[in-house]
């Protein structure tokens, strides 16, 4: 991925970004907060002035995000790409360990899975007050 660079372009409302990238407002701000995005220029009224070098890079972060990698990934990555000395390697290395983080949490769904269809299966759906499903969630070996 190229470096993010200040591209030639109209000028950005936050609410105009917002709609461009599907990234609520609250949210880029809280990006902003958070050092994810860099706080934009302000017009001579106090509005935010968002260029198309910030409309790319909001849309890495939220293409990022949803591909599950954390803030403090995101920034990492974002750091390599700002520094300009990232090599493929780098980024394969960090895309790696996230793959990892995502096949564990896989591994863990599927084990809910199997335990809540398990305990579901034992239930009976009738009306008494003995509920195989409520005994298995206060069974502290479950």
């Amino acid at each position: 991925m190229p470096a993010i660079t200040v591209s030639r372009g109209p000028a950005l409302t936050i609410g105009a970004l917002s709609k461009r990238t599907g990234v609520n407002i609250e949210t880029i701000r809280f990006y902003e907060r958070v050092g994810v995005l860099p706080k934009p220029p302000r017009s001579a009224g106090g509005h935010r002035i968002y260029g198309q070098d910030l409309l790319m890079r909001l849309g890495f972060v939220r293409r990022s995000r949803e591909l599950g990698f954390s803030l403090d990934e995101v920034r990492g990555l974002l750091q390599l790409v700002d520094g300009g000395h990232y090599t493929c390697a780098e980024v394969k290395a960090i895309t790696l360990d996230h793959l990892g983080d995502v096949r564990r949490k896989i591994a863990d769904l599927r084990r809910l899975e199997r335990t809540l269809a398990e305990i579901a299966g034992k239930c009976r759906g009738g009306k008494v007050p003995d509920c195989p499903v409520i005994e298995a969630l206060f069974d502290p070996r479950r």
